[in-house]
């Protein structure tokens, strides 16, 4: 007596299993294979920067601490330079260094040779290290707008996806002349596919790009109030330490530079 329950449900099974992701890549048409090929790209594409932007920041929160660290246990510029000609600048805390270094000796060498070097010692500095903090905010945003734009779009793509399967699965079944919910259920539920796979893309370039932010707004914050130390140690020979952790508004040509 149970032998035609057991075989109804070994077909519904059978029928089950025939409508899944396979099957939906199977139906789909030339615009279905493209927004799907799509969403995979923008995903590798997203998680791949992701990853090497996130240990990139790893890295250089390593590196930067180690160079602070050196830089306000030395005992004179000359330490700071050496060091820096040695191991080169790695990091966006070195690097401001060497370039404030290199200006400051320069200018004091050549003077004014060149337009862009007018005005006093100072006002070169400053202009240098604005330069090189406009310079590092450029680098710590590359990437971010395509994440941005993945987080934004990913999902509409797939909804467009879906729009499009259920429309060819409303043809199918009106040229069929069955709209029984057998029907229905199997190409609609593989056009919603597409939804899912549009939020899968877009979640994990969303929340990549909320901590990529963050941590670039901390660092700026502390390169900024870094600048403005360095600014005061290299014009005028003193030095605030243990200010190094506070953000302090630079100079006015400088303020903003970090924004």
């Amino acid at each position: 007596m149970n032998a035609p329950i057991d075989a109804a449900n070994q077909v519904a099974l059978q029928a089950g299993t025939s409508l899944g992701f396979g099957h939906f890549i199977a139906q789909a048409d030339a615009v279905g294979h493209f927004l799907l090929a799509l969403l995979v790209l923008m995903s590798v594409a997203s998680w791949a920067l992701i990853v090497a932007k996130g240990v990139t920041v790893l890295r250089r929160r390593a590196r930067s601490a180690q160079f602070l660290s050196f830089f306000w246990n030395a005992r004179s510029l000359d330490q700071v330079r050496q060091e820096l000609l040695t191991h080169g600048a790695q990091e966006p805390f070195a690097h401001l260094t060497a370039h404030a270094m290199h200006a400051q000796e320069h200018h004091a060498r050549h003077g004014a040779a060149k337009l862009e070097e007018a005005g006093s010692s100072q006002e070169f500095l400053t202009r240098t290290i604005k330069k090189v903090l406009d310079e590092e905010t450029m680098k710590l945003e590359s990437g971010l707008t395509f994440l941005a734009t993945v987080g934004a779009t990913a999902p509409f793509v797939g909804l467009f996806g879906t729009v499009w399967g259920v429309y060819h699965a409303l043809v199918a079944i009106g040229m069929s002349g069955a709209g029984t919910l057998d029907k229905v259920a199997g190409p609609v539920g593989e056009a919603l596919i597409m939804t899912g796979l549009g939020l899968a893309v877009a979640l994990p370039a969303v929340m990549g790009y909320n901590w990529l932010t963050r941590s670039n707004r901390v660092l700026l914050a502390r390169l900024d109030a870094f600048a403005y130390e360095l600014y005061n140690f290299l014009s005028t020979g003193a030095t605030l330490r243990g200010a190094a952790d506070n953000v302090h508004p630079l100079p006015a040509a400088t303020a903003g530079a970090a924004r």
